[in-house]
């Protein structure tokens, strides 16, 4: 069973930055990229944190971007043909509210960095991650859009109750 997230990682952090472009040339748009690439990639892998997870969302289907774009006031159905836009088959909707969350609460982005210490997929947070967790002045101008509360707030909504769940720890079973 494949379990390769990449295809969920990279259609997801495009939509992000369709729906939010970067603010100015060239430099932003790879910056802004390299920012929301980052926060669904952290996202995806709590969403969905082992390889049968991730074998099960690749033979599914994440659900694609339909309700994303009605809720963020985009376009999905464009003008050009179905192959240009079948990327938005791989949006996940629940990984794109958790990335947006993530863009715009450092407090929680270092909560879950941190929760993915123990997880199969685990690497190094501190560098893997910087420009989600410590974004310079740089980064944060290219990212305006991306990066701003209020305007990601419908998306941020749809599914912050279940990432809070995910980061808090539960109660522990008595011996």
């Amino acid at each position: 069973m494949p379990t390769d997230l990449s295809p969920l990682i990279a259609a997801t952090a495009r939509w992000l930055t369709v729906a939010y472009p970067p603010c100015g040339g060239a430099l932003a748009a790879a910056l802004c990229e390299a920012q929301a690439r980052q926060a669904v990639t952290v996202a995806a892998r709590l969403r969905y944190p082992t390889e049968i997870d991730a074998g099960l969302v690749t033979l599914a289907g994440p659900g694609g971007a339909a309700r994303l774009d009605w809720i963020a006031g985009a376009d999905g159905s464009g003008e050009q043909p179905a192959e240009e836009w079948a990327w938005r088959t791989w949006v996940d909707e629940v990984v794109a509210s958790w990335a947006a969350a993530l863009l715009t609460d450092p407090a929680l982005a270092g909560l879950a960095v941190a929760a993915l210490a123990g997880a199969e997929h685990a690497a190094d947070a501190s560098a893997a991650f910087r420009r989600l967790l410590d974004p310079d002045d740089v980064d944060r101008r290219a990212a305006a859009l991306l990066r701003h509360p209020d305007l990601l707030a419908p998306v941020t909504g749809l599914h912050h109750a279940q990432l809070r769940d995910r980061l808090t720890p539960g109660p522990t079973l008595a011996a």
